[in-house]
């Protein structure tokens, strides 16, 4: 076949995914799992299938996707700054889906109420990671505006070396307080929601409501490199061609327009060899990939790489191959 391609082993993508259901269900808790990490509604729909409450996405061009393929209860995770064209194109969807949407102060939370009335609102906290959400404490002055479901918040500071367990106890305290202060506020039973794929197997289900992790489904060389997965856990690889073996060097042609271009200051190349764990992609352009490996594999050898990043790689693909079928990427692009 033609490469470069992203291909999914369907054994692992549903051992996956089961998995995850099960540690939910027993543990008493909601799971809403991320779904920009693949953007696909055949992968989405075994989710749901498995125990998902709904999904979670990015933006409102992926609720719209989602939506209108039949997902009925999904969270927009993302501190929306209310526009004409968003508001109208969430009101369209009112009728079709339980949504909700995230804000992180009062002027947006105000906003999206005087736009959208019926919308449910849930409020982002910051529990460590320094990027978006308000203070655990402040929900409550949010939450004044009405709608509000709960809050949610995003552990990204798991995503360091031996950073899961420190994440989750952060993202428990952070939800805890911000659920006193909900309640306080008039919510009653205010949905917490947390988690990420590296803090996953340490979250306090005794606190967290709802879970919403994303790489889990498919993998990746972060969380191989992470530890919160293993390579028999990775669950999609780029499919490529040795096309040069010039200067000792092992190029393929899959290259940052393909993996992506994702390097985070723990990993150890631009994407690993899920057959050859030893070997480390060094270098990557547009097309190419440069990899050091021990072996010399013959011109025309397929290799299987491992983006560092699933959801960057997956964004750049128009489908993903599953054995003989061909699962379009529904959500590609949707950044609005």
């Amino acid at each position: 076949m033609t490469t470069p391609r992203l291909v999914v082993e369907e054994e692992l993508l549903r051992r996956n995914i089961d998995r995850v259901a099960v540690g939910a269900r027993v543990a008493g808790v909601a799971l809403r799992p991320h779904v920009k990490t693949h953007k696909c509604l055949e992968i989405a729909r075994l989710q749901v299938a498995a125990g998902a409450t709904g999904v979670t996405v990015a933006t409102v061009g992926e609720a719209e996707v989602f939506v209108h393929a039949g997902f009925d209860d999904v969270l927009v995770a993302y501190p929306l700054w209310l526009d004409d064209d968003r508001a109208t194109r969430l009101a369209r969807l009112a009728g079709r889906a339980r949504n909700a949407i995230g804000v992180d102060c009062t002027e947006s939370a105000a906003r999206a109420r005087a736009m959208l009335p019926d919308v449910e609102l849930m409020v982002e906290i910051d529990s460590g990671h320094h990027r978006t959400g308000c203070a655990p404490g402040d929900v409550g002055e949010v939450a004044a505006a009405g709608g509000v479901r709960g809050a949610f918040t995003f552990p990204g500071h798991s995503y360091s070396p031996d950073g899961g367990s420190g994440a989750a106890a952060d993202e428990a305290r952070a939800l805890a307080e911000a659920g006193k202060a909900l309640v306080a506020a008039g919510v009653e039973a205010p949905v917490l929601s947390g988690g990420s794929t590296p803090s996953l197997a340490h979250t306090d289900t005794g606190v967290v409501t709802e879970l919403r992790p994303g790489v889990y489904v498919l993998g990746d060389a972060q969380q191989w490199e992470l530890g919160s997965c293993s390579p028999d856990d990775i669950a999609l690889t780029c499919h490529a061609t040795v096309v040069s073996l010039a200067g000792g060097r092992v190029v393929v042609d899959a290259g940052s327009k393909v993996l992506g271009a994702d390097r985070a200051a723990y990993s150890t190349g631009f994407g690993r060899l899920l057959d050859h764990p030893d070997a480390r992609i060094v270098m990557l352009s547009e097309h190419h990939a440069v990899i050091e490996m021990a072996e010399r594999p013959p011109l025309g050898t397929t290799l299987r790489l491992v983006p560092n990043h699933v959801c960057n790689a997956v964004n750049l693909a128009d489908e993903l191959w599953v054995g003989d079928q061909r699962w379009s990427v529904a959500a590609r692009g949707r950044n609005g």
